[in-house]
């Protein structure tokens, strides 16, 4: 039996969609569908992991950054 899309499980977004969904997040930028898809099939603990990881990865390439200007720059 065909089921049509209306009929199929909901299926959870990828880990890339996630990760998508998280930087659009960062700027401040989402399609609308891609925010109800979020909410409607994504879990929060997902999105709340990954958002914590990806801040600590973006401090620490600021703070890399920095330092390599800083060490280039002879102070």
């Amino acid at each position: 039996l065909m089921t049509s899309p209306e009929q199929r499980e909901p299926q959870e977004p990828g880990l890339l969609a996630h990760i998508g969904s998280v930087l659009a997040a960062f700027f401040g930028v989402q399609s609308n569908k891609a925010r109800e898809r979020d909410f409607t099939k994504g879990k929060p603990s997902t999105y709340i992991i990954l958002g914590i990881v990806m801040t600590i990865v973006f401090i620490l390439l600021i703070f890399g950054v920095v330092k390599l200007v800083l060490s280039l720059a002879g102070v």
